[in-house]
């Protein structure tokens, strides 16, 4: 894997692909730096070797062109306080407004160019496009691992004018290790945790870890169609009827090949979607007409901790609950919790998908587990197919 790390960038203009798609409030503070602060180290290694830094990335999902909502100018005060430099900024991306910018810098400048999805031909892989980006820099790094499974002009496509000068940063380096890792390495017994709301979301992934996880924890909405598949009452829980075949393949698929399955065997289920709802914690398969269930039962969260303790790799993707209301956040805490506890034991975790990432960061977690994934889709297809765009533009 090449990496900033086989590089000397001394007076070299290293054009970097970041993830600042970060969230802004409405007087546009960013509320979570996450992905910024991701960044710094790679970015700091090439101002160190003496060379310059243009960043360029893309922040949320502007339908019509250039929008004040999502222009990255509101980061650059932050950036350069997290970089203890001053960043110029470029009020676009290509032409002479971010040639000119590019032209003018010196050793250990940094710019940051104005948000790529201003222009359409960025989402669309366009190449003359990607060769305007292209011509700015004299070397490519690519660090965004959330973006690394869209083959869009600066993630993959402008790869290809850069064929001896492009290697991958520390972010996308480190999840690369961390995935592979848990799929290729892991020592065993290997867990996976899958939560969240849909089967459907999970049929590739699952599909991929029967082939290599020992256990399967299964949490979330998704588990009430692997409830109903097996004949049991799901009240008004969420189910994906057109998925309990689906459901019952993963199942016999997994006993075919010796993996263990764990769905909760108790709930806690509620008479309306609220946090202050009636509760009441009802086995799993007997959940009562007009309720539904929000979260594991305590039951559930012993079987699942006793599971995860024996661990030594471990891959959480997807809550076990509502955890965004308190009274449907146990079991999800419980999870966490447990896997806290493996890490400590010298379990290998690896943290991936948005509302994980979440929950890890909302008990505070993040420095209690091996790795916290910042590319929740990336990971997933990466999972999936074993490939991403952005990856193989730099690898092949």
């Amino acid at each position: 894997m090449k990496t900033v790390d086989n590089f000397n960038f001394k007076d070299q203009k290293a054009l970097i692909r970041v993830d600042f798609n970060v969230p802004l409030d409405a007087q546009y503070n960013i509320s979570d730096d996450t992905r910024i602060r991701a960044a710094i180290s790679t970015i700091k290694k090439i101002l160190n070797d003496g060379g310059s830094v243009i960043l360029m990335s893309h922040l949320g999902r502007p339908k019509e062109g250039p929008t004040e909502k999502y222009s990255l100018k509101h980061i650059v005060d932050h950036l350069s306080k997290l970089l203890s430099c001053h960043v110029s900024f470029a009020s676009d991306c290509i032409g002479d407004v971010a040639k000119n910018a590019a032209a003018a810098l010196k050793s250990g400048d940094v710019l940051l160019l104005e948000n790529l999805r201003f222009h359409k031909q960025e989402e669309k892989g366009d190449v003359d496009f990607a060769k305007q980006l292209s011509e700015l820099g004299t070397f490519y790094v690519n660090d965004a691992f959330g973006t690394a499974h869209r083959a869009h002009a600066s993630t993959a496509v402008i790869a290809q004018f850069f064929p001896n000068n492009k290697c991958f940063g520390y972010v996308m380096s480190g999840e690369l290790a961390s995935v592979d890792k848990v799929l290729n390495k892991s020592e065993k017994p290997f867990t996976a945790i899958m939560g969240g709301a849909k089967v459907s979301d999970k049929i590739l992934i699952l599909e991929q870890l029967i082939n290599k996880a020992n256990n399967i924890i299964i949490g979330g909405g998704m588990a009430f169609t692997f409830v109903k598949a097996q004949g049991g009452n799901i009240g008004n829980s969420l189910v994906e009827e057109d998925k309990l075949q689906t459901a019952l393949n993963i199942l016999n698929d997994a006993k075919a090949k010796g993996v263990n399955i764990y769905i909760p065997i108790d709930a806690i289920v509620a008479n309306a979607f609220n946090n202050e709802a009636e509760k009441q914690t009802v086995d799993i398969k007997s959940i009562p007409d007009g309720w539904m269930g929000l979260d594991i039962g305590p039951a559930s969260e012993k079987i699942f901790a006793k599971v995860i303790s024996n661990s030594k790799t471990i891959l959480w993707n997807g809550p076990m609950g509502v955890f965004e209301m308190s009274s449907f956040e146990h079991g999800t805490k419980s999870a966490a919790e447990a896997i806290v506890a493996a890490t400590k034991k010298g379990a290998f975790s690896l943290i991936g998908g948005g509302d994980s990432v979440a929950a890890i960061n909302k008990y505070h977690f993040g420095n209690d587990v091996s790795y916290v994934s910042t590319g929740g889709g990336a990971l997933l297809e990466y999972i999936e197919s074993g490939s991403l765009p952005g990856v193989d533009a730099i690898e092949k």
